[in-house]
């Protein structure tokens, strides 16, 4: 009660927060259930029929299903590697840019893409990466392509992560940025005086400061590592490349949204959700173990 008496501003500062988070995360939940059920809107959750694992074992009996979770790892996971090493090199070189002025207008530009939503970037990718758009008239001139960069299935693999990096790294910059600046110049004085050249600073002081924050936002990120990203696939894929382009996300989209079947679109989330909760216990325990990183 002591304890209370002198911290409630905090809790009630809390309060808002726990609330929206109560009612928009923690409520819905209990529609979970409709994963267990054959679902149909006019029955609603009491009303419809119980039909246990029968969705569960419709999303791994489907002959494209196998494709699809793969499809959605490889996409996800070369994201989430790139999203963490391109930002990391980035913030380094950009930390050694000595005029304030030039560092701040090109960090403005790289992040800037980050504030375009897909629907407008994924416009303007189709008309740059079209078989007689600018790229390819590029390329045309060294004596290359032209590429279907959006019709082929490897192309657009590459693409979609490319764009993504290029889309996302700018922002996650700003992360490292701050960790940079949090080191103690002090160690960069001593070994300056020890004559430890720019390239040495960097590995063994910068580089080493760098890593416990780059296990964090690690961590965090590969809870996400089901999500390979709806919404730039859903603005750039077409049906020629649903082999190797079709995530989970998109995949629900065709199969049950616009089919109306609730019950298995709801048990591919849970499937996900699971599997996401699984890997962040994994990730938080090696965070821990590797850089010292810990929550509570």
């Amino acid at each position: 009660m002591k304890t209370l008496k002198k911290t409630w501003p905090f809790h009630v500062m809390l309060l808002p927060a726990m609330i929206f988070l109560i009612i928009f995360s923690y409520i819905p939940m209990g529609g979970i259930v409709m994963a267990f059920q054959d679902y149909k809107p006019w029955l609603g959750i009491s009303g419809s029929e119980w039909v246990g694992l029968d969705n569960f074992r419709y999303l791994f009996e489907r002959e494209d299903s196998v494709q699809v979770i793969w499809n959605t790892l490889f996409i996800a996971v070369l994201k989430l590697i790139f999203n963490l090493v391109v930002p990391f090199v980035f913030a380094i070189l950009l930390n050694e840019i000595r005029k304030t002025a030039l560092q701040r207008g090109i960090q403005t530009l790289v992040y800037l893409p980050h504030f375009l939503s897909w629907v407008i970037l994924g416009g303007i990718l189709i008309d740059l990466l079209a078989t007689g758009g600018l790229v390819n008239r590029v390329l045309g001139v060294f004596g290359l392509g032209p590429y279907f960069f959006l019709g082929d299935n490897d192309w657009f693999r590459f693409t979609v992560i490319v764009s993504d990096i290029w889309k996302e790294f700018g922002y996650s910059t700003i992360i490292f940025l701050a960790a940079l600046a949090g080191i103690d110049p002090s160690q960069y004085e001593a070994a300056e005086i020890d004559g430890a050249t720019r390239l040495k600073q960097t590995l063994h002081i910068t580089v080493p400061s760098l890593i416990p924050i780059l296990m964090v936002v690690g961590t965090l990120a590969l809870g996400n590592v089901l999500n390979a990203g709806f919404d730039q696939i859903f603005n750039l894929y077409n049906p020629l490349v649903y082999e190797k382009g079709d995530i989970i996300d998109t995949f629900v989209y065709r199969t049950a949204i616009l089919n109306g079947e609730m019950g298995f679109g709801t048990a591919i989330g849970l499937f996900k959700s699971v599997i996401s909760m699984i890997l962040i216990l994994i990730s938080y325990r090696l965070a821990y173990k590797w850089a010292g990183y810990r929550i509570f």
